[in-house]
């Protein structure tokens, strides 16, 4: 049986800025409240066009759970790591809060806990994933604009997303190959 590997495919037209994904989030995984602790968010993106024909669009993002991470490879107590299914995590038993990979992270998704005193990021909602059920920010979106799924299984939603329409990653020169896929 080949092992899964998870994936959501991002559609930002349907986005409305609700925030339900970021508020679910904070929810399921005890993120402390505060602007700079997140495990994903949604970006304005700057208005477009004149007055009176005005558009607005947002942008949510969270951790690209990448296959080459560079907070991986900076971690001095091996602390971050992926699992087989793709998921980069962080033992809160090996962190010591030195802040490295925070650095590291090109997609600035990574936050310090510090009523914890390690970091912290999104992990697909592992907990989760676990038993079966999907991530919170995917589950609750009311406009459906995250889809999870194993990119393995070519009847999987997200395979067949990704294999209708055109898509983009993050940063791609990076060579961080992230499994966070943007519809365009």
């Amino acid at each position: 049986m080949k092992t899964k590997r998870y994936a959501i495919v991002l559609d930002t037209r349907r986005c409305i800025d609700c925030k339900a994904c970021t508020v679910a989030c904070k929810a399921e995984n005890d993120v402390p409240l505060g602007e700079d602790k997140h495990r994903n968010w949604v970006t304005q993106e700057p208005l477009r066009g004149t007055f009176p024909n005005l558009g607005q669009s947002f942008s949510p993002s969270q951790c690209n759970q990448c296959a080459n991470p560079p907070c991986n490879s900076v971690c001095p107590t091996s602390a971050t790591g992926i699992t087989p299914e793709g998921i980069v995590t962080v033992n809160a038993d090996k962190c010591i809060g030195c802040k490295y990979c925070m650095l590291a992270c090109p997609y600035d998704a990574r936050y310090y806990n510090e009523e914890t005193g390690v970091i912290d990021k999104c992990t697909f909602c592992i907990q989760r994933v676990a038993v079966g059920r999907i991530p919170a920010c995917v589950e609750t979106c009311p406009t459906k604009v995250r889809v999870f799924g194993d990119l393995n299984d070519p009847e999987s939603e997200v395979s067949l997303l990704l294999a209708k329409h055109r898509y983009t990653v993050l940063k791609p020169e990076l060579g961080t190959k992230p499994f966070l896929y943007y519809l365009i």
